[in-house]
C-alpha cells in the first residue's frame, strides 16, 4: 500500500467512526467566547478548509487555534510535553511530463499529499492570547448581518413561501425557496436556523455552477460540509440536525466504506463552493490548504 492510500485510509476510518457513532464531525457545540469557532491557524489566522477541519473537530480542544510545534514556538509558545498532536492533510499539485507513443510530450497534473502535525493552543504554555479563557465571552447579541450579506450578495432569485420547504429548483428555473424568516425566529435554532438553511441551499445552487456532478445523497454532504463553512465565515452557529441527516448517513458510510478518496472529494468539493459563494462579497482570498480528490 502506498503512503498516499494509507493516509487516505487513515482519515476516512477517523470519519466514518464518528459518523458511525452519530458524531458529525464539522459541527462543533456553539460557544460565543473568544477564541472558540471553526479551527485557523494560529500565525496566518486562515481558516483550515477541506477535510482538515473535520480531523480538527474530532481531537475535541476548546480553542480554534492551531498551528504546528516551531509556529507555536515562533509565537512565543510551547507545547508541553507529552501532548500528542493532530494530523492534518495539505497536497499541492505535481506535474509530469513524458513523451507518449508518437514522441509527443504529454503533460499530468496529480495531487500530492503531505500529512502535517499541529497542536492546539489547548496543549501549550505561553499563549494565553489564544485559550479560551473562562467567563471570557463576546457579546450576547448574534450578528446576522454579515449572514445576509453573503446571500445578498450573490444575486441568486430567492423566493420566501409560507410552509415547510427549503429547496434548490435546479435549470431552466434556478431559484431557491425558502420559508419566510419569521418561520425560523421561534424554532429551535432560531435565525441561525434560517441562515443555515439558506447557506445549505445556495450549495446546491453552486452545483450547475461548479460542475459538480454526484450522486444526490453526497450532494447533500457536500452541502452540510460547504454551509457550516459558510457559517463559520461569518461566525453564527452551525446547526447539528442529525435527525435531518439520518436519511443520508447510511449513504454517506457506504460511499466511504467503499473508497476512501469520497471524504476528501466531498470536502474539496464544499470548499470551493463556499468560497464560489464568498467571492461575490470579498475578494478572494489564498488558500490556508487545498484538500485533493
Amino acid at each position: 500500500m502506498s503512503y498516499q492510500t494509507d493516509l487516505r485510509n487513515q482519515v476516512n476510518e477517523k470519519i466514518t467512526a464518528a459518523l458511525s457513532k452519530g458524531q458529525l464531525p464539522w459541527v462543533k457545540p456553539w460557544s460565543s467566547a473568544r477564541n472558540t469557532g471553526h479551527p485557523s491557524n494560529a500565525v496566518s489566522g486562515k481558516l483550515y478548509r477541506g477535510v482538515n477541519p473535520l480531523l480538527l473537530h474530532l481531537a475535541g480542544c476548546n480553542s480554534k487555534w492551531w498551528a504546528t510545534y516551531r509556529q507555536w514556538q515562533g509565537l512565543g509558545g510551547q507545547v508541553r510535553k507529552g501532548e500528542r498532536g493532530t494530523r492534518i492533510i495539505y497536497w499541492k499539485p505535481v506535474t509530469k511530463t513524458k513523451k507518449n507513443g508518437d514522441g509527443e510530450q504529454e503533460s499530468t497534473t496529480f495531487p500530492l499529499l503531505k500529512e502535517y502535525v499541529v497542536f492546539n493552543a489547548d496543549q501549550c504554555d505561553d499563549v494565553g492570547r489564544f485559550q479560551v479563557q473562562p467567563g471570557d465571552s463576546t457579546s450576547a447579541v448574534m450578528d446576522f448581518e454579515p449572514a445576509e450579506q453573503v446571500i445578498t450578495a450573490t444575486g441568486w432569485d430567492i423566493r420566501h413561501v409560507p410552509g415547510d420547504k427549503a429547496l434548490y429548483v435546479r435549470p431552466p428555473h434556478d431559484y431557491i425557496v425558502l420559508p419566510p424568516k419569521q418561520q425560523f425566529a421561534s424554532g429551535p435554532f432560531g435565525m441561525a436556523g434560517y441562515y443555515g438553511t439558506a447557506f445549505h441551499e445556495l450549495l446546491h445552487a453552486t452545483e450547475h455552477r461548479l460542475g459538480w456532478t454526484g450522486a444526490y445523497a453526497l450532494g447533500e454532504l457536500r452541502a452540510e460540509l460547504g454551509a457550516t463553512y459558510l457559517a463559520a465565515e461569518v461566525g453564527i452557529p452551525a446547526l447539528e440536525n442529525m435527525e435531518n441527516h439520518a436519511r443520508y448517513l447510511d449513504h454517506w458510510l457506504k460511499a466511504m466504506r467503499a473508497d476512501s478518496r469520497v471524504i476528501f472529494q466531498i470536502a474539496s468539493a464544499a470548499s470551493k463552493g463556499a468560497d464560489f459563494i464568498l467571492s461575490f462579497s470579498r475578494q478572494p482570498q489564498p488558500e490556508e490548504e487545498l484538500v485533493p480528490f
